[in-house]
């Protein structure tokens, strides 16, 4: 719960920041993390106030990757002020229309066009240089948050010693294609909920601050098998076939990765981000008093079940989830 003194000063700050001592402020939207947003209208224009406590959330990373993102020519929010001292920043105002409710039938395939156009402008023109490495240990750290908050906290289920080396024999194999792959800008949550409709230059990007510096295949799978919308397999697969030959043409990956390569690029890496989002998921729900989060628990599930039981070297990490989950509803909270 924020204090009145935050909420004084973000007013305040505001106001001083447009030169306008009567504005308000309204709730914009929330985060799965410490920052908010807060919306205000000055002379006929909406502006966004991202409240990012640096003690909890350092808005500096999202200033320094938006102004990356900015310069290679993706929508991202303009910023007009910001104090990081105090985590305050006034941005563009991208409106509301995420991508989530406005994907259907009839409009998934332009609106996927326009965000794979964007990916693969991020992924060729962004300037990675000084970047952090989404490297192996980065990776296994994500890996394991599935057994501690998804089997053990959600489900109750113990790992024994056995359990664990076989999950960490399945994490290496995950772990060996991540390495083998090109490295370039990734934004790590690229999906329908970080992407907004906007008139101009769609989409709107946000929610970046944590970039790194990781697997070429990464936010394809982010977005091709988002964890709160499904598609088709064989339309992910057409869609992912289609961004190789992209990728072939612009130069970032070469003819010996071919439709087979890719796809397993596509499907562990994959993998890796629903193993590690059970566990967030959970954790949102358990540490951070989120519960929403459980209810898209089943979709993710059955995107791991799916691709572990695609290759012989998984398939006791799919039996093995299969066992700890049964037949249980995973939207409700079933470990005391």
């Amino acid at each position: 719960m924020e204090t009145h003194d935050r909420i004084a000063a973000r007013l305040a700050w505001t106001r001083a920041a447009l030169g306008d001592p009567a504005l308000q402020l309204a709730p914009a939207s929330a985060d799965a993390s410490f920052r908010s947003y807060w919306r205000t209208h000055h002379q006929g224009q909406s502006w966004i106030v991202m409240d990012s406590p640096p003690a909890q959330e350092d808005p500096a990373p999202w200033l320094a990757i938006g102004a990356r993102l900015a310069a290679a020519g993706l929508h991202v929010p303009a910023v007009r002020a910001h104090d990081l001292q105090q985590g305050f920043l006034l941005i563009e105002d991208l409106g509301s229309d995420l991508y989530l409710p406005a994907l259907g039938e009839d409009t998934v395939d332009a609106l996927y066009g326009a965000a794979l156009d964007a990916l693969l402008r991020l992924q060729s023109h962004t300037d990675v240089r000084g970047m952090l490495p989404y490297d192996r240990a980065f990776l296994q750290r994500e890996l394991e948050l599935m057994p501690e908050w998804f089997l053990a906290r959600h489900l109750g289920h113990a790992t024994d010693a056995r359990e664990r080396q076989l999950l960490q024999d399945a994490f290496d194999v995950i772990l060996d294609e991540a390495m083998v792959q090109p490295r370039c800008f990734v934004h790590r949550d690229f999906h329908s909920r970080n992407l907004l409709v906007v008139g101009d230059n769609n989409p709107g990007i946000i929610d970046f601050q944590g970039a790194l510096l990781g697997p070429l295949t990464y936010d394809l799978a982010s977005l091709l098998r988002d964890c709160y919308i499904a598609w088709d397999p064989a339309r992910v697969e057409g869609w992912a076939e289609g961004y190789r030959q992209r990728l072939q043409q612009a130069g970032l990956i070469d003819a010996s990765v071919d439709r087979a390569r890719f796809l397993r690029w596509f499907d562990l890496i994959g993998l890796q981000r629903h193993l590690k989002v059970l566990g967030i998921f959970c954790r949102l729900a358990y540490r951070d008093g989120k519960p929403g989060y459980l209810d898209d628990l089943p979709r993710v599930y059955r995107y791991v079940i799916e691709v572990a039981s695609r290759y012989p070297e998984l398939a006791a990490l799919a039996a093995l989830l299969e066992r700890c989950v049964g037949a249980r509803d995973l939207r409700l909270p079933v470990a005391a």
